[in-house]
């Protein structure tokens, strides 16, 4: 990497988990990942003693002035929606994107990147509970609600705390490639990719638990044949139910649509195979469900803003 140090930065009443996201992702020492890994640096926002939930007490690298020396900042989390975000600290994360550094909000955190006018004429995301709010509060936003994170490139922004580390395991990908996020992921316990958006998390009128389990037959069942045709008349035979209980049901389970869940599922199985194989795009296009190249393009486009010779060059290139 270019300049490998991650700045994280620390407020009072710091927000834990978040925090501890950032330092778990790019913080610990990896010695098999060599000599090039990131560095790491806390920045304190604050004079005095910082808080963090939980009754923990934080001390810091140093100030704003570490801002200057970083590759990627990290605003994990925020004090609260409402609570004012520093002139200095906008003023410093301005001028730390316009020199080229990356800037990565988890949560809340996204608050504090809108108040730097980082976001304007841009997507972003944020936890449920905030995204009507960050539209309300800062119009020229266009916010994503159902989504876990949004790369701009230069400015990410994720959704509730856990998306935090999707998107962190993102980055990884982005700067060492897939194998190196791999192996993040394997140490963290975590799956490399999770699917779906937020969607999946907000509260249902039918126990999630329950759906689930009773539907984790037809789940396997189509991971085993993506590359195969399926109707709702069809996959409702296949665990017994009419078409109309097995759609509430399966919402119920997922927060989706069988489409929209075999779409989602049908993009993991071609990023999948479009970093570990050397197949060409038809065929995986064949493989993953799509059905050709065309359609395969599509769908990168539309949901992933980019192509899949692209993706393929990105993520493969330096793994």
């Amino acid at each position: 990497m270019k300049n490998s140090l991650v700045v994280a930065l620390a407020y009072d009443g710091l927000c834990t988990f978040e925090f501890g996201v950032a330092v778990e992702i790019f913080g610990l020492a990896r010695p098999e990942m060599g000599d090039d890994w990131y560095r790491f640096a806390v920045a304190g926002i604050d004079k005095g003693e910082l808080r963090a939930t939980g009754g923990i007490r934080l001390a810091v690298d140093g100030g704003l002035e570490l801002l200057a020396q970083a590759g990627t900042i990290i605003v994990p989390g925020w004090r609260g929606a409402d609570s004012p975000v520093p002139v200095e600290l906008c003023n410093a994360l301005v001028a730390a994107h316009l020199r080229g550094t990356r800037i990565m909000s988890i949560c809340s955190g996204v608050f504090v990147l809108a108040a730097a006018g980082l976001l304007n004429n841009r997507q972003a995301t944020t936890h449920w509970r905030y995204t009507a709010l960050l539209q309300q509060r800062y119009p020229a936003i266009q916010v994503m609600p159902d989504v876990l994170y949004i790369d701009n490139g230069d400015v990410l922004t994720s959704a509730g705390s856990a998306a935090g580390i999707d998107l962190g395991l993102h980055l990884v990908r982005r700067d060492y490639g897939s194998a190196a996020a791999n192996t993040v992921a394997r140490r963290l316990v975590v799956p490399p990719h999770r699917d779906g958006g937020q969607a999946q998390f907000i509260a249902q009128a039918v126990p999630v638990t329950y759906e689930s389990h009773r539907l984790s037959p037809l789940f396997d069942h189509l991971h085993a044949s993506l590359d195969k045709a399926h109707s709702v008349v069809t996959l409702a035979k296949f665990v017994g139910m009419s078409p109309r209980t097995f759609l509430r049901r399966f919402e119920a389970a997922t927060g989706t649509t069988p489409a929209r869940w075999l779409l989602t599922a049908r993009l993991a199985r071609s990023r999948d195979l479009l970093e570990n194989s050397s197949l060409s795009i038809e065929k995986i296009a064949q493989r993953a469900g799509f059905g050709s190249a065309a359609t395969l393009r599509h769908h990168f486009r539309t949901q992933l803003a980019t192509t899949p010779a692209t993706y393929r060059k990105t993520f493969t290139s330096q793994g």
